[in-house]
């Protein structure tokens, strides 16, 4: 039986090690206030670039996750309990690094009551405090079981972006994102326009793990169909050797293909390209 090769990493896939003063900064902000970043537990491939930039995307609610997604590198198990000291600390994170816009996520909180959404609120209120301009962006987990009660629970941290990726299309959730429910991530974006009025909605999806064309655009269609106004499409990559393997990179051209069906199905605020990440340049406008 012949061995299944796996695909090369293809130049433009290629980064420069992370250095320079201002990723210094970032970095030593982050640790000094012991704030936690997806950009490290999740390995992602644009902490360079955005910690230059001086910005990065939190990580509340902990560090270890109640799900064992196999595209994710985050640690699974026994959460702590939600740290009461998060949001005077993000506060003063976003006040020494001069932040305009943060996203905020968090890993599953199952064991949880509220799945993390009273949490989720005193964070933004905590930062809001300190820091009144800031513009936030919220990236949920599926509050699953909880859907509407959570939402409630946010609405006093209104205004915000609020996202909830689908990550992928429906087939491959047996595979990539068990614990996940599909139909209940474009409920949960549905409730939110009710819930919240007035807000931009957004998710995200990687590509690569062995998704067709129709099945892409099915989901795109799917997401419309909830109104939901911004899109980031990337490309998946391995985060670490337990994960799921890349089945196909897929070509700038293609992400440039994409962005363009985006927009022609009624995204408002697409970025496609094979860094794209959620949190990638959400403070564009």
């Amino acid at each position: 039986m012949t061995k299944k090769t796996k695909p090369r990493l293809p130049h433009w896939l290629r980064r420069p090690l992370p250095a320079g003063r201002n990723y210094d900064l970032t970095g030593n902000t982050l640790e000094d206030l012991s704030i936690q970043t997806i950009c490290i537990h999740a390995n992602c491939p644009n902490r360079g670039e955005c910690w230059t930039r001086g910005t990065a995307s939190v990580l509340i609610l902990g560090n270890v996750c109640t799900r064992n997604c196999r595209f994710c590198s985050v640690a699974t198990g026994k959460p702590l309990p939600p740290d009461p000291t998060e949001p005077e600390r993000l506060g003063k994170m976003v006040e020494q690094m001069k932040l305009k816009y943060l996203v905020m996520t968090s890993v599953n909180r199952d064991d949880l009551e509220d799945r993390g959404a009273s949490h989720f609120r005193d964070c933004i209120l905590g930062v809001r405090k300190a820091c009144p301009q800031t513009k936030f962006e919220i990236l949920t987990p599926d509050f699953m079981g909880y859907e509407q009660q959570a939402l409630e629970i946010l609405k006093p941290a209104l205004p915000f972006v609020f996202a909830h990726n689908v990550e992928t299309v429906p087939s491959l959730y047996p595979m990539a994102r068990q614990g996940g429910n599909y139909q209940g991530s474009l409920a949960l974006l549905a409730q939110a326009k009710d819930v919240f009025g007035a807000i931009q909605t957004k998710s995200s999806l990687m590509l690569g793990l062995g998704e067709t064309d129709d099945q892409v655009i099915q989901t795109l269609r799917d997401l419309r169909h909830v109104q939901c106004d911004r899109l980031t499409i990337g490309q998946y990559l391995k985060p670490d050797k337990h994960a799921l393997d890349v089945v196909e990179f897929i070509t700038p051209e293609k992400f440039e293909w994409w962005q363009k069906t985006a927009h022609d199905l009624g995204f408002q605020w697409v970025i496609s390209e094979p860094f794209a990440r959620s949190s990638y340049f959400a403070e564009r406008e």
